[in-house]
């Protein structure tokens, strides 16, 4: 039977350029997509835009362009950003998009029609800049203005006809949900946070505004717009076809296997979303995982605070595979994190350059100058090659279930061990001074390449272009690369010609 994987990034709202908060989303789906993959899993792997909402119409208003105008062109440096990143996505979606119109009317008409949605007053804090209500508590005062707690994003007090989703009618559907699906949310400090908040009561939520007009009409009343949130958590459904549950996407891929979410919104997708959808009968995805923030210096990036981090001049300057690699290993996942130069420059000369990239080129120099760069024939491995070699049948299946419950840094933590152990390896064997004993020779260098083989194979969710590079040594290609071939000692064939590579990374040279 097949096995299938829905993977989500946040769609992401183009109301400003993409910083690196959207770049590490996206780079730590595709890690658990790439991964996946060569599991064996048919992956879906979605990312988009979500491009309604007032705070969408009144940058528009700023630069004096129309709404769809101005998304037009922010959505696209949203996609550019995919390619730059070499994304594995299968679809980018959009919430202006008619397919999406479509599923979220939808979801309106199959919720008023049972009763959960009705149309009332409303009075109460609103934030344009993250599209949220927020209650009393939640709420203070900072140098004679009202913010948010949480975000620090100013409120508004907010006076209209609004239609509401019984929300409060879910709360112990919702603490249920919790109990039964322990790992529902991750980390278990996120969970904790929403069951606190679903225990202190739930209120009937807002879900249209009437004082704008930048969004999907509400299906029976044209004078109402469908609150950006449930218009956007929507587009996890519109990318499968929904409402036709009996097409193959949805079939395959719902629910989702896992919401990548930044903390900031999990409130939207463990909360709201999944209260959405067992109103409407519909399962509600499997895991949400909220992760920290990447940081410039202590704060969260905004365009208001003018401190953005372009994950492009980072990529031009140390290239992607570089920045991928120092995200997945560096940012204790779950937790907030920050991208330091002289960190990332130490990641490369001493992951990359020295360990990775300075293992493949020794042993591969070795092989051609000594056995005409061809797999050589090995002999009985001894109990050094067959400690070293088993270290990744051994944990096949705790990489597996660090895969399988988000945690990536024991996964990276798993691989480093393995470069610097291998790098190792091959400095205690010293290959150079067995050329009397051919034998012993011929099954270190084995020993040494399948090593080689082996983590770059398990890189390629990490860096994928320079593992593919790795293994390009071997002659393996990306739709070949299988994870369970870790587990195989003899996976190289004797007599096969390698190639050689160029160097995988260049040590980064400072003036310090």
């Amino acid at each position: 039977m097949t096995k299938n994987y829905y993977i989500t990034t946040p769609i992401y709202y183009p109301s400003a350029k993409p910083h690196m908060g959207h770049a590490y989303s996206s780079i730590v789906v595709d890690f658990f997509a790439r991964f996946k993959k060569i599991e064996g899993y048919k992956v879906f792997f979605l990312t988009g835009t979500d491009e309604h909402g007032l705070k969408i119409q009144r940058a528009a208003e700023k630069n004096k362009k129309e709404p769809l105008e101005f998304c037009d062109e922010i959505s696209k440096t949203f996609k550019e950003l995919s390619k730059t990143l070499n994304l594995s996505n299968n679809d980018f979606i959009r919430t202006t998009e008619k397919r999406h119109h479509k599923s979220v009317q939808n979801l309106w008409n199959v919720l008023e029609k049972k009763g959960e949605i009705y149309l009332s007053k409303y009075s109460g804090w609103y934030s344009v800049s993250d599209e949220a209500f927020y209650l009393d508590n939640e709420i203070e005062t900072r140098e004679g203005i009202k913010v948010a707690k949480s975000s620090g994003s100013v409120v508004e007090w907010l006076e209209e006809e609004s239609y509401f989703f019984k929300l409060s009618n879910w709360q112990n559907k919702l603490l249920e949900l919790y109990e039964k699906n322990p790992k529902f949310i991750l980390p278990k400090s996120r969970k904790n946070e929403v069951v606190s908040f679903v225990k202190s009561g739930l209120k009937d939520l807002s879900v249209s505004r009437k004082s704008f007009s930048w969004g999907i009409q509400v299906p029976s009343n044209k004078e109402h717009v469908i609150y950006v949130w449930l218009d956007a958590l929507t587009n996890y459904l519109s990318a499968l076809n929904y409402p036709d549950t009996d097409n193959d996407m949805y079939k395959n891929f719902w629910p989702a296997d896992v919401h990548m979410i930044g903390k900031d919104i999990l409130r939207f997708h463990a909360v709201y979303w999944p209260a959405f959808l067992l109103a409407a009968d519909l399962p509600a995805p499997k895991r949400v995982y909220g992760h920290g923030w990447i940081l410039s210096g202590e704060e969260k990036m905004s365009k208001s605070k003018g401190n953005i981090l372009d994950p492009i001049e980072i990529i031009n300057e140390y290239g992607l595979d570089s920045l991928r690699y120092y995200l997945l290993k560096e940012v204790s996942f779950g937790n907030d994190g920050n991208i330091s130069k002289d960190k990332l420059i130490s990641c490369i000369n001493s992951d990359l350059a020295n360990n990775f990239g300075n293992l493949c080129q020794r042993v591969l120099t070795f092989t051609a100058k000594n056995l005409g760069l061809e797999v050589p024939e090995k002999d009985s491995l001894t109990n050094d090659d067959l400690v070293i070699l088993n270290s990744f049948s051994e944990n096949y299946k705790n990489l597996i279930d660090f895969i399988n419950d988000q945690n990536i840094n024991s996964y990276m933590n798993f691989i480093v061990d393995q470069m610097f152990i291998a790098n190792k390896y091959f400095n205690d064997q010293e290959p150079w001074k067995k050329k009397d004993d051919v034998k012993r020779l011929k099954t270190i260098i084995y020993t040494s390449l399948e090593l080689i083989r082996k983590i770059s194979t398990l890189l390629y969710p990490v860096i994928p272009q320079s593992s593919l590079k790795a293994l390009s040594i071997f002659k393996i290609k990306e739709d070949e690369i299988d994870i369970e071939t870790i587990k195989n000692n003899s996976f190289l064939k004797p007599g096969l010609a390698i190639n050689k590579i160029d160097i995988l990374f260049n040590k980064i040279i400072t003036n310090d």
